[in-house]
């Protein structure tokens, strides 16, 4: 059998549970924030009718199967589907052999993960109890977002009011029928973020690795000024600093800093990266299990990295499950080529639906030595949260052009 439970504990989830002759079960992340009944109608009506009868060790050979025989191939709705059938497939075969996942991709390379948290402030004393807040809680790399003066709501700062009462940058999408718009000027926040840094590093110093998202707000050239503006920083990434489906625009950010680069959590293939990888415009991996395709993939495209000294960087928001998460987890414990974790911890009543065995202390994150993924779907509690309609933010410009998000 093959069900897809569609829950929102907080958010939004969709979750595809396999159950094999034998009864063992295997689970997989299929959630696309903003966009989560497209993936669970593409698999409930398309790809489970395909999973019953099929043998459910041939991982390999079922993702080849589900990606080839569609023909329309990638895309966001088709990656999350097939991400959650090979997520299910691992975990089902790490149950069956008795091993956590990790063992099966080759053992552990690394006793843990280093993580980095989320610290955010709308002036630089909120923003830099903050930060002092996620080095309490244990984190030992920190992604740093700002607000910019003159513009009212912008992602990833906490503190902005949200109508559902959530922290923003937990869950930017808003319950309701409508997205919410939000502002944007490209230099005022050009002007701000450096001084932002600046600041940051003279409270706590040279030795923290700070990080930042641009989020794909910038044209290639504005995002070679801030990487520039920001090498006095040493910043450990600049995130999404342009819209990477334009690969070439990379040389020219390339051309003008050397602030390392993160991309990829909007990927959804290694054909996203082949050229950002092959010609070395990037540092680091941002993709994200859950919209790659699984585990399959993007342990594939890390190999590919690895020959270029790119490391990992995966995403790991709370808009990916704690399903999702366990799965970039293991791979990230197992590959050689890992760098940094995404960890935002999950809701109380996100961690009530899955029953995790995943541990986060000193800053560091494992996956846990239970069998498979080490993720157990709670059903009668996922049943008590029922779907409820979400959208993410969409920007415009003072003149009412729409801008990227």
């Amino acid at each position: 059998a093959a069900d897809v439970v569609v829950s929102s504990p907080s958010r939004n989830f969709v979750t595809l549970k396999i159950t094999t002759d034998e009864g063992f079960t295997g689970l997989g992340d299929a959630t696309l924030n903003g966009r989560e009944l497209a993936v669970a109608a593409y698999l409930t009506e398309h790809v489970v009718p395909l999973l019953v009868g099929r043998d459910p060790h041939r991982i390999e050979d079922t993702w080849q199967f589900l990606y080839r025989s569609a023909y329309w191939r990638r895309g966001p709705v088709t990656m999350a589907a097939i991400a959650a059938v090979d997520m299910a497939l691992w975990d089902i075969k790490g149950k069956v052999a008795g091993l956590p996942v990790y063992q099966l991709l080759g053992g552990a390379s690394r006793t843990a993960l280093r993580t980095y948290g989320h610290a955010s402030g709308r002036d630089l004393p909120e923003l830099f109890d903050s930060i002092r807040q996620h080095l309490e809680e244990g984190y030992k790399s920190i992604r740093v977002q700002t607000s910019i003066p003159g513009i009212k709501a912008l992602y990833g700062v906490a503190a902005q009011a949200q109508a559902t009462g959530e922290r923003y940058d937990y869950e930017p999408a808003g319950r309701g029928a409508q997205p919410a718009e939000e502002d944007w000027d490209t230099r005022a926040y050009l002007r701000h973020v450096p001084t932002v840094f600046e600041a940051v590093r003279n409270e706590f110093g040279p030795e923290l690795p700070l990080l930042h998202d641009g989020h794909h707000r910038m044209t290639p050239i504005q995002a070679a000024r801030l990487g520039k503006a920001l090498e006095p920083y040493d910043l450990f990434w600049l995130e999404d600093c342009t819209p990477a489906e334009n690969q070439d625009a990379f040389r020219l950010v390339r051309s003008h800093t050397t602030t390392p680069l993160a991309v990829g959590e909007v990927f959804n293939t290694v054909f996203d990266f082949q050229t950002l990888i092959r010609e070395q415009l990037i540092d680091y991996v941002r993709a994200a299990s859950t919209h790659f395709g699984g585990i399959s993939p993007l342990k594939k495209v890390m190999d590919y990295a690895a020959q270029y000294q790119i490391k990992s960087g995966f995403h790991g928001p709370t808009d990916v499950s704690p399903v999702g998460l366990a799965a970039q987890t293991h791979l990230g414990l197992a590959i050689h080529n890992f760098g940094i974790q995404e960890y935002m911890e999950h809701s109380g009543t996100t961690n009530t639906v899955f029953e995790q065995s995943m541990t986060f202390a000193d800053g560091y994150l494992h996956p846990g030595e239970k069998p498979g993924l080490g993720v157990e779907l709670n059903e009668e509690a996922a049943a008590s949260f029922p779907y409820q309609q979400a959208y993410l933010p969409y920007n415009r410009l003072a003149d009412g052009t729409v801008h990227d998000w």
